[in-house]
Formats: structure tokens, C-alpha cells, sequence
């Protein structure tokens, strides 16, 4: 039997409006009923996406030193994993340093052989004086000279 957007916010918890946004961005399907305006969702597609309100019950409230026991000791497994991950940040941040360094170093040594080379390869010799006007004599006896 499918739900209304009222009766749907309160099997997961959520607000209608969320339920209705949800609906619109096409991430729940429902069905919109003409006759009364109001917006039909089957149960299983709605618990696909939010799961029932009663899933988010928390422990009894008598049991209440054995949680706080496994709290603190889940606290501590997950400081443990903090720093674990900071120092592999830490490490990841030094590589990363250590290869822009090795980087610039190399561009420097690129642009210098560059340089060499650029100079190497242009003429360096004095440009050679301008050849002097022909003194070739020709053959014809009329253009002697």
C-alpha cells in the first residue's frame, strides 16, 4: 500500500519536504495522484533510498557502562588511525616537496643546455666583407672593356 509524503516522512524520520525533494530530483520514484493532489511512494522504494526510523533506535539505555566502555575504546582505535593518517600526509606532503625541488632543478639545467646550445649553433664568425663587383670581361668584342 503506498505512502503519503506525510505518512512516509514519519516511517523514515525525515521531513515531508525532504521526502519531496527527493521525489523531484528523481532520486525516489512516486507516483503524483491526480484525484487528491497528494504524492504516492511504495515502501520498498522509499527504504531503498532512507532506511525505516525505527533502523536508527539506539542501544538500551541499561546497558549504558558497556557502551560508554566500547566508546572510549573505539575512540582510541580511531585516534590511533588519525595519526596514522596525519604522519602518511606528513610523508606524502615531504615527497611531494622533494619532487617540485627535483623538478625546478631540472628545468634550470634544461634552460642552461638550452642556452648552450642556442649559442653553439648561431654563426659566430664576423660577417665576411661583400664580394666586389664583377671584373669578368666579356666575350662579345663589341662589350670589351
Amino acid at each position: 500500500m503506498p505512502l503519503t509524503l506525510t505518512q512516509a516522512g514519519k516511517a523514515t524520520g525525515r521531513n515531508r519536504t525532504t521526502i519531496l525533494r527527493a521525489v523531484r530530483a528523481g532520486k525516489l520514484s512516486a507516483t503524483h495522484d491526480e484525484a487528491t493532489g497528494a504524492w504516492l511512494i511504495e515502501p520498498a522504494e522509499l527504504f531503498r533510498l532512507y532506511p525505516p526510523a525505527d533502523a536508527h533506535a539506539s542501544a538500551p539505555q541499561d546497558d549504558a557502562h558497556l557502551r560508554n566502555g566500547h566508546a572510549s575504546a573505539e575512540i582510541g582505535e580511531l585516534r590511533a588511525r588519525l595519526d596514522a593518517a596525519e604522519a602518511r600526509i606528513s610523508d606524502k606532503d615531504a615527497l611531494i616537496a622533494a619532487h617540485e625541488r627535483a623538478i625546478e632543478d631540472l628545468r634550470r639545467r634544461l634552460d642552461r643546455a638550452d642556452e648552450r646550445l642556442t649559442a653553439l649553433l648561431t654563426d659566430q664568425r664576423a660577417a665576411a666583407p661583400a664580394a666586389p663587383a664583377s671584373t669578368r670581361r666579356s666575350w662579345w668584342p663589341w662589350r670589351r672593356r
